[in-house]
């Protein structure tokens, strides 16, 4: 699976690897291309995941705000809702398109 922005792929993994949490799919962090994401200052606390960090999206010379999440410290009871440890883990915004 492969997230898409505009041709350019910020990552890629196969869906053995991800994870589908509400309806998103989450990739592991190494198969991330950290380069083309910012972290954001945007404060976001899931009441059952926990705290929320945000990334900005690099598109050329552009950059989308709050495009990507992740979980870096979990609420350890959200492990056994999603299945496994999410840590660090990173979605996408619809702009970002995953495809097989």
């Amino acid at each position: 699976m492969k997230a898409v922005l505009n041709d350019t792929v910020i990552a890629e993994a196969p869906e053995s690897e991800l994870i589908r949490i509400e309806g998103n799919w989450y990739f592991p962090p190494a198969s991330v291309n950290a380069d083309l994401l910012e972290k954001s200052d945007t404060p976001y606390t899931c009441p059952w995941k926990g705290e929320c960090q945000y990334f900005s999206v690099k598109d050329g010379g552009a950059l989308l705000q709050d495009r990507a999440w992740s979980y870096p410290t979990p609420y350890p009871s959200s492990f056994e809702r999603v299945g496994k440890d999410y840590s660090n883990y990173v979605a996408f915004w619809k702009d970002v398109q995953v495809v097989e």
